[in-house]
């Protein structure tokens, strides 16, 4: 957690001592305004108590120049926020340098959310698996870990011949909710929506949207934005699952066409 710089700093007044920051309040780091610490909430895994205060959380990937500039695969990383635009985790991927850039957005990943004590709150991983439509024995899944180590549910893709279909499970495979996207999943000038459904998929209890960005953006990067909508008394552990069936879509349908103009622009 060190790496990313997100330990809070504690104040302190000449001649005095160090006064801890107050919770509650807004936090502002290297001009960053964080979202206030939540207090604790029996039951509910550390970090994730901010969950709990909001129904919507956005999620932006950090434009990397070097990835432009080259074409080189680089880490992803990404700010996630609420409503008000207040910092409420930061995401780093954890991949080696072979991995990024032989798999591309197939790839096996590792990735970690931080709060704003840089704690490692979240943990998602993603293992091998082919990306062919036609291996319906091998489909895409995230496990979802809160606290790191601690699996909270998964998020597994379900084989469709038309449609990109996921399934929200728990910590003991059982469904607890589906998602459904577009036959057609292209982000030109427009948002791309991808449902999320009750299991038995009659009611609509919330969404990831993929957000048109303009077309330079869209055109010369892979950096993404999206925003996911849950109820808001839908369980916290839910909630975090929700945010890795996002990073999951993003990875399948969004990461590689800005690396492939990326390597055209190089080659």
């Amino acid at each position: 957690a060190g790496n990313y710089a997100f330990q809070a700093q504690p104040m302190a007044f000449p001649g005095g001592p160090a006064v801890p920051p107050i919770q509650n309040q807004p936090m502002v780091q290297e001009g960053t305004i964080w979202m206030p610490i939540p207090p604790s909430i029996p039951n509910c895994p550390p970090g994730l108590e901010y969950l709990t205060q909001i129904d919507q959380i956005l999620i932006h990937q950090q434009i990397e120049l070097l990835e432009i500039l080259s074409g080189f695969e680089t880490n992803n990383k990404y700010e996630l926020k609420n409503a008000l635009g207040q910092r409420v985790y930061f995401a780093a991927e954890d991949t080696d340098c072979l991995t990024r850039n032989c798999c591309g957005p197939s790839r096996p990943f590792t990735i970690q959310i931080l709060d704003n004590l840089g704690r490692e709150v979240i943990r998602l991983e993603r293992p091998l698996r082919c990306s062919s439509c036609c291996c319906p024995c091998c489909l895409q899944e995230v496990e979802v870990q809160a606290p790191p180590g601690t699996t909270v549910g998964y998020v597994v893709q379900n084989w469709h011949a038309c449609l990109p279909k996921f399934t929200i499970q728990d910590d003991k495979r059982m469904d607890i909710l589906k998602i459904t996207g577009p036959c057609v999943v292209c982000s030109c000038c427009e948002d791309v929506n991808f449902e999320v459904k009750s299991v038995d998929e009659t009611c609509t209890v919330g969404r990831i949207a993929k957000h048109w960005t303009g077309f330079v953006r869209e055109a010369f990067t892979d950096s993404d934005n999206f925003g996911i909508t849950f109820p808001m008394d839908l369980d916290v552990k839910m909630k975090a699952v929700m945010i890795g069936a996002c990073f999951l879509i993003d990875f399948m349908f969004f990461e590689h066409s800005g690396d492939r103009k990326q390597r055209a622009g190089v080659w």
